[in-house]
Protein backbone atom coordinates (compact mmCIF):
# COMPACT_ATOMS: atom_id res chain seq x y z
CA UNK A 1 0.00 0.00 0.00
CA UNK A 2 1.26 3.50 -0.83
CA UNK A 3 2.50 5.74 1.83
CA UNK A 4 0.17 8.54 1.90
CA UNK A 5 1.21 10.26 5.15
CA UNK A 6 3.74 10.05 7.80
CA UNK A 7 3.84 11.33 11.50
CA UNK A 8 7.14 14.01 11.23
CA UNK A 9 10.40 12.83 13.04
CA UNK A 10 10.57 16.02 14.57
CA UNK A 11 7.98 15.50 17.22
CA UNK A 12 7.86 12.78 19.83
CA UNK A 13 4.54 11.46 20.96
CA UNK A 14 4.20 13.14 24.27
CA UNK A 15 0.16 14.77 23.23
CA UNK A 16 0.72 18.09 23.63
CA UNK A 17 -1.29 20.25 26.63
CA UNK A 18 -2.75 22.58 24.76
CA UNK A 19 -6.25 24.09 25.02
CA UNK A 20 -8.77 22.75 21.87
CA UNK A 21 -8.15 25.16 19.36
CA UNK A 22 -5.18 26.81 20.20
CA UNK A 23 -2.67 26.61 17.19
CA UNK A 24 0.25 26.05 19.27
CA UNK A 25 0.34 22.35 18.20
CA UNK A 26 -0.03 23.45 13.81
CA UNK A 27 3.13 25.77 14.66
CA UNK A 28 5.06 23.22 16.54
CA UNK A 29 4.58 20.28 13.43
CA UNK A 30 5.14 23.06 11.03
CA UNK A 31 8.63 23.70 12.48
CA UNK A 32 9.30 19.91 13.27
CA UNK A 33 8.69 19.36 9.76
CA UNK A 34 11.00 21.54 8.53
CA UNK A 35 14.11 20.46 10.23
CA UNK A 36 13.45 16.92 9.44
CA UNK A 37 13.38 18.35 5.83
CA UNK A 38 16.28 20.35 5.85
CA UNK A 39 17.90 17.01 7.47
CA UNK A 40 19.22 19.19 10.78
CA UNK A 41 17.29 17.25 13.37
CA UNK A 42 20.25 15.82 15.03
CA UNK A 43 21.81 19.07 15.19
CA UNK A 44 18.89 21.38 15.67
CA UNK A 45 19.01 23.05 19.44
CA UNK A 46 15.52 24.47 20.46
CA UNK A 47 14.86 27.32 23.34
CA UNK A 48 11.62 27.06 24.69
CA UNK A 49 9.64 30.20 26.72
CA UNK A 50 7.85 30.50 29.80
CA UNK A 51 4.43 30.63 29.01
CA UNK A 52 1.91 28.25 27.23
CA UNK A 53 4.57 27.06 25.41
CA UNK A 54 6.94 26.16 28.33
CA UNK A 55 6.67 22.33 27.94
CA UNK A 56 7.78 22.46 24.43
CA UNK A 57 11.11 20.95 25.17
CA UNK A 58 8.77 17.61 25.95
CA UNK A 59 7.26 17.57 22.06
CA UNK A 60 9.97 18.70 19.72
CA UNK A 61 12.37 15.50 18.94
CA UNK A 62 15.58 17.97 19.08
CA UNK A 63 17.66 19.12 21.84
CA UNK A 64 15.99 21.80 24.16
CA UNK A 65 16.86 24.33 26.84
CA UNK A 66 14.45 25.73 28.76
CA UNK A 67 15.52 29.60 29.45
CA UNK A 68 14.35 31.83 32.05
CA UNK A 69 11.18 34.39 31.44
CA UNK A 70 12.17 36.19 28.42
CA UNK A 71 15.93 35.25 28.17
CA UNK A 72 15.64 32.84 25.14
CA UNK A 73 17.79 34.62 22.70
CA UNK A 74 19.88 35.53 25.20
CA UNK A 75 20.41 31.73 25.95
CA UNK A 76 20.20 31.13 21.89
CA UNK A 77 23.28 33.45 21.66
CA UNK A 78 24.77 31.61 23.74
CA UNK A 79 24.29 27.93 22.98
CA UNK A 80 25.36 29.59 19.12
CA UNK A 81 28.54 30.78 20.11
CA UNK A 82 29.40 27.93 21.38
CA UNK A 83 28.85 25.55 18.41
CA UNK A 84 28.25 27.06 15.39
CA UNK A 85 27.77 24.32 13.31
CA UNK A 86 24.32 23.63 15.45
CA UNK A 87 21.08 24.80 14.21
CA UNK A 88 19.42 27.13 17.49
CA UNK A 89 15.71 28.76 17.54
CA UNK A 90 14.03 30.18 20.10
CA UNK A 91 9.85 29.39 20.41
CA UNK A 92 8.49 32.52 22.21
CA UNK A 93 5.15 34.07 22.51
CA UNK A 94 4.01 37.65 23.37
CA UNK A 95 4.56 37.77 26.90
CA UNK A 96 7.93 35.91 26.90
CA UNK A 97 9.27 37.79 23.43
CA UNK A 98 7.40 41.49 23.18
CA UNK A 99 7.49 42.50 27.09
CA UNK A 100 9.82 40.46 29.47
CA UNK A 101 12.25 39.92 26.33
CA UNK A 102 12.00 43.28 24.42
CA UNK A 103 15.73 43.46 24.89
CA UNK A 104 17.16 39.97 24.62
CA UNK A 105 15.21 40.41 20.87
CA UNK A 106 15.84 43.42 20.17
CA UNK A 107 19.53 43.37 20.52
CA UNK A 108 20.20 39.57 19.49
CA UNK A 109 18.75 41.05 16.02
CA UNK A 110 20.83 44.16 16.14
CA UNK A 111 23.82 41.95 16.50
CA UNK A 112 22.95 39.74 13.87
CA UNK A 113 23.07 36.49 15.95
CA UNK A 114 22.52 33.70 13.45
CA UNK A 115 19.72 32.02 15.32
CA UNK A 116 15.86 31.68 14.01
CA UNK A 117 12.91 33.20 16.07
CA UNK A 118 9.58 32.03 15.85
CA UNK A 119 7.33 34.51 17.71
CA UNK A 120 3.73 33.29 18.24
CA UNK A 121 1.28 36.13 18.80
CA UNK A 122 -1.86 35.80 20.07
CA UNK A 123 -2.94 38.90 21.44
CA UNK A 124 -2.76 38.00 25.17
CA UNK A 125 -1.56 36.54 28.37
CA UNK A 126 -2.67 32.95 27.82
CA UNK A 127 -0.84 30.68 30.18
CA UNK A 128 -1.29 33.35 33.57
CA UNK A 129 -5.40 33.55 32.70
CA UNK A 130 -5.74 36.34 29.62
CA UNK A 131 -4.35 39.58 30.65
CA UNK A 132 -3.73 42.30 28.00
CA UNK A 133 -0.15 41.76 26.94
CA UNK A 134 1.98 44.23 24.34
CA UNK A 135 0.14 42.89 21.12
CA UNK A 136 -3.01 43.38 22.74
CA UNK A 137 -5.38 45.30 20.35
CA UNK A 138 -6.77 48.90 21.22
CA UNK A 139 -10.24 47.77 22.48
CA UNK A 140 -9.97 44.67 22.68
CA UNK A 141 -11.21 43.24 26.35
CA UNK A 142 -8.99 41.27 28.71
CA UNK A 143 -8.48 39.92 32.01
CA UNK A 144 -6.94 43.21 32.78
CA UNK A 145 -8.67 45.81 30.43
CA UNK A 146 -12.05 44.87 31.14
CA UNK A 147 -13.37 47.87 29.17
CA UNK A 148 -11.21 47.29 26.45
CA UNK A 149 -7.59 48.32 25.86
CA UNK A 150 -7.29 52.09 26.54
CA UNK A 151 -4.31 53.55 24.36
CA UNK A 152 -4.72 56.79 26.22
CA UNK A 153 -3.48 54.46 29.24
CA UNK A 154 -2.10 51.49 28.05
CA UNK A 155 -0.47 52.78 24.70
CA UNK A 156 -0.31 50.90 21.03
CA UNK A 157 -0.08 47.49 20.47
CA UNK A 158 3.63 46.43 19.19
CA UNK A 159 4.00 45.41 16.21
CA UNK A 160 6.98 43.38 16.32
CA UNK A 161 8.21 42.41 12.62
CA UNK A 162 7.91 45.61 11.52
CA UNK A 163 10.44 46.62 14.84
CA UNK A 164 12.53 44.29 14.55
CA UNK A 165 12.76 44.60 10.39
CA UNK A 166 14.71 47.50 11.15
CA UNK A 167 17.54 46.36 12.60
CA UNK A 168 20.39 46.04 10.12
CA UNK A 169 21.66 42.29 11.80
CA UNK A 170 18.04 40.93 10.87
CA UNK A 171 18.30 38.84 7.77
CA UNK A 172 14.31 38.02 7.17
CA UNK A 173 11.92 38.78 9.09
CA UNK A 174 8.16 37.96 8.13
CA UNK A 175 4.65 37.71 9.67
CA UNK A 176 2.64 34.87 9.07
CA UNK A 177 -0.73 33.43 10.11
CA UNK A 178 -2.52 29.90 10.61
CA UNK A 179 -5.85 30.61 10.30
CA UNK A 180 -6.10 28.63 7.04
CA UNK A 181 -4.46 25.81 5.19
CA UNK A 182 -3.57 28.55 2.50
CA UNK A 183 -1.87 30.50 5.11
CA UNK A 184 -0.50 27.15 7.05
CA UNK A 185 1.51 26.37 4.21
CA UNK A 186 2.64 30.33 3.40
CA UNK A 187 3.60 29.63 7.38
CA UNK A 188 5.46 26.36 6.98
CA UNK A 189 7.39 27.88 3.84
CA UNK A 190 8.43 31.54 5.83
CA UNK A 191 9.96 28.85 8.56
CA UNK A 192 11.82 26.64 6.09
CA UNK A 193 13.06 29.86 4.64
CA UNK A 194 14.14 31.28 8.23
CA UNK A 195 16.15 27.99 9.19
CA UNK A 196 17.92 28.32 5.28
CA UNK A 197 18.82 32.06 6.05
CA UNK A 198 20.55 31.10 9.48
CA UNK A 199 22.21 28.15 7.98
CA UNK A 200 23.85 30.43 5.57
CA UNK A 201 24.86 32.08 8.33
CA UNK A 202 22.86 35.75 6.54
CA UNK A 203 21.97 36.69 10.24
CA UNK A 204 19.35 36.75 12.41
CA UNK A 205 15.80 35.43 11.44
CA UNK A 206 12.22 35.69 12.87
CA UNK A 207 8.72 34.61 12.01
CA UNK A 208 5.89 36.43 13.64
CA UNK A 209 2.63 33.63 13.48
CA UNK A 210 -0.78 34.80 14.44
CA UNK A 211 -2.35 32.26 16.83
CA UNK A 212 -5.23 32.15 18.22
CA UNK A 213 -6.31 31.69 21.98
CA UNK A 214 -9.60 30.16 22.28
CA UNK A 215 -10.22 30.10 25.69
CA UNK A 216 -8.88 33.67 26.96
CA UNK A 217 -10.64 35.13 24.12
CA UNK A 218 -13.90 33.18 25.12
CA UNK A 219 -14.72 31.79 22.10
CA UNK A 220 -15.20 28.63 20.03
CA UNK A 221 -12.36 27.28 17.81
CA UNK A 222 -14.23 28.81 14.72
CA UNK A 223 -15.01 31.92 16.29
CA UNK A 224 -11.71 32.33 17.09
CA UNK A 225 -9.96 32.00 13.42
CA UNK A 226 -12.89 34.46 12.52
CA UNK A 227 -12.02 36.76 15.30
CA UNK A 228 -8.10 36.92 14.06
CA UNK A 229 -9.26 37.32 10.71
CA UNK A 230 -11.24 39.91 11.48
CA UNK A 231 -9.36 42.00 14.04
CA UNK A 232 -5.65 40.89 13.89
CA UNK A 233 -4.76 40.50 10.40
CA UNK A 234 -5.98 44.55 9.43
CA UNK A 235 -3.84 45.64 12.60
CA UNK A 236 -0.75 42.54 12.13
CA UNK A 237 -0.18 42.89 8.44
CA UNK A 238 0.67 39.95 6.89
CA UNK A 239 4.06 39.34 4.69
CA UNK A 240 7.37 39.69 4.56
CA UNK A 241 8.58 42.83 6.19
CA UNK A 242 12.68 42.22 5.58
CA UNK A 243 14.19 39.84 3.49
CA UNK A 244 18.07 40.83 2.18
CA UNK A 245 17.94 38.96 -0.82
CA UNK A 246 15.18 40.47 -2.07
CA UNK A 247 12.79 43.62 -1.75
CA UNK A 248 12.67 45.07 1.59
CA UNK A 249 9.18 46.45 2.81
Amino acid sequence: MALTFEKTKGLTDVPTHYCPGCTHGIIHRLIAEVIEELGVLDKTIGVAPVGCAVLAYDYFSCDMFEASHGRAPAVATGIKRAKPDSVVFTYQGDGDLAAIGTAEVVHAATRGEKITTVFVNNAIYGMTGGQMAPTTLPGQVTETSPYGRDTQLAGFPIRVSEMISTLEGACYVERVSVDSVKNVLKTKKAIKKAFEYQLAGKGFSMVEVLSTCPTNWGLSPTEAMGWLRENMIPYYSLGVKKDIAGEVK
